[in-house]
């Protein structure tokens, strides 16, 4: 039954695509983020879905869209170069059939972003695909987060519609997106037009936001609760009353406490004794073998060059000797362990080169963003209001993606790609309404001198010449 309403709702969503071709755009989007191919058995495998909805959205644009307002941002250019350049070191790869397999999806990734700028060109457009991720996402967020009020959470023990620790799917991405989405939430709870905002959408979003909380409780995934933190610090630039919100932030989390399992406290105390967990320890021996590779290997090694790395390390161990309890440090020898960094995953696998573009891709954004919320943070009215609130929202789930980028290898999560290239198109509709507003405001001025010197010219006095 799950099987044949996935097919019969995907097939529906492909269908009102032939009215409104960039619903296929957004079809696309739920297809890559949900992957109802791998949920359903018969119906949904039968057919390359994804493959149907990502031609689908570039013909309907082709074929529909004007042409003439199209720019092609530099940002795009960065994420175009890193396209050619993975290409290019696939095909050098040191392990060639690994990094084939990577790349078969992240080469979608990136045309994808690239594209979707192109075709966002108004408001309810950007919103049409914020409310698709929002929801996609929410499906699997809702799911788990009632698992986890149910007690059904544990690390690698919270079940999601596939399984498959993989993308979305993972723990701690699906943590790391959850809790970056909340001020994409928050935008559409008050400045949402598809739904507009009453209380039956603030409600669903307040208890989807509850739900995205309860995603690093879930699945234990360390990497939350350091998203939580940091987006509790951003938040603080924009609420109006900050005595208040540290306050609500404090007793909420100290009446949450009881209801926290003893597993997840134990799991969150590994956070600071790096030196004390074999995961946290693997990772740094790691981060450093990458280092001391790219440092031979400056243009890196290709997707997956982690599966060639040997190393060594010391790592506490405590033995129990009769009721007391003694420390003694073993050598633990360890290879083929992933990055568990995004920074050093393209660190190594792209090199300097690749590393660079990615870094300023991240950065523009943000600074970007940020420039948009300053120039727009008074302006409150229908046509404007918006603007601010969206740049300050697709910030913080930037920064959000940035810290859990740090401690695992999601440099290439098409979901983040998709807040790169909505952050692309509201710059680009800002710069062209701030054109169009320049342009008709010198239209006026000229108009205005114009009439100006006409009024002068017919105020002047006329001399009357004598006649000889």
């Amino acid at each position: 039954m799950i099987d044949l309403s996935l097919f019969a709702f995907v097939m529906a969503f492909l269908a009102l695509g032939v009215a409104r071709p960039f619903l296929w755009v957004l079809a696309y989007i739920y297809i890559d983020i949900l992957a109802p191919q791998k949920i359903g058995w018969v119906l949904t495998p039968a057919l390359p879905i994804s493959l149907i909805a990502f031609c689908a959205a570039f013909a309907g644009w082709l074929l529909t869209d004007p042409k003439s307002e199209t720019r092609f941002h530099y940002r795009q250019g960065l994420m175009l170069f890193l396209l050619l350049y993975c290409f290019a070191t696939t095909q050098t790869a040191d392990f060639p059939v690994e990094a084939a397999t990577k790349w078969e999806w992240v080469w979608k990734a990136l045309v994808f972003a690239i594209f979707l700028p192109f075709t966002l060109t108004t408001r309810t457009r950007i919103e049409g695909v914020i409310l698709t991720i929002v929801l996609t996402v929410g499906a699997i967020v809702i799911s788990a987060g009632m698992k986890t009020a149910l007690g059904g959470g544990g690390y690698g023990s919270l079940y999601f519609f596939v399984n498959d620790n993989s993308n979305i799917y993972e723990s701690s991405t699906l943590a790391t997106v959850a809790i970056g989405m909340t001020p994409l939430i928050a935008w559409l709870m008050k400045y949402g037009r598809v739904f507009p905002p009453d209380w039956r959408v603030k409600l669903f979003g307040v208890c989807l936001i509850f739900a995205c909380l309860l995603i690093p409780v879930g699945t234990e995934a360390r990497t939350g609760l350091l998203c939580i933190a940091v987006l509790g610090v951003l938040l603080l630039r924009t609420v109006k009353n900050r005595i208040a919100y540290i306050a609500g932030a404090a007793m909420l989390g100290l009446v949450a406490l009881p209801f926290l399992p003893a597993s997840y406290w134990e799991r969150m105390s590994t956070i600071t004794e790096h030196g004390g967990d074999q995961s946290a320890s693997t990772r740094v021996a790691v981060w450093e073998w990458t280092i001391d590779y790219v440092s031979e290997n400056p243009f890196g090694g290709g997707f997956d060059a982690y599966r060639g790395n040997s190393f060594k390390y010391i790592m506490p161990e405590r033995v129990d000797e009769g009721g007391s309890v003694s420390i003694e440090y073993v050598e633990v020898e360890d290879k083929g362990r992933a990055f568990h960094s995004s920074y050093f995953e393209l660190l190594g696998e792209q090199g300097y080169p690749g590393f660079f573009v990615w870094i300023m891709l991240q950065l523009t954004g943000l600074w970007q963003m940020e420039r948009l919320r300053r120039r727009y943070r008074t302006r409150d009215g229908p046509e404007d209001g918006w603007i601010g609130p969206l740049a300050a929202g697709l910030q913080n789930a930037h920064v959000v993606y940035l810290v859990g980028a740090a401690f695992q290898g999601i440099g290439y999560q098409p979901v983040i790609y998709l807040f790169l290239g909505l952050q692309i198109a509201l710059w680009t509709y800002c710069a062209k309404r701030e054109s169009l507003a320049s342009d008709e405001s010198s239209e006026r001025g000229r108009t205005r001198r114009m009439k100006r010197g006409a009024r002068t010219a017919s105020a002047k006095p006329v001399r009357e010449t004598a006649m000889p």
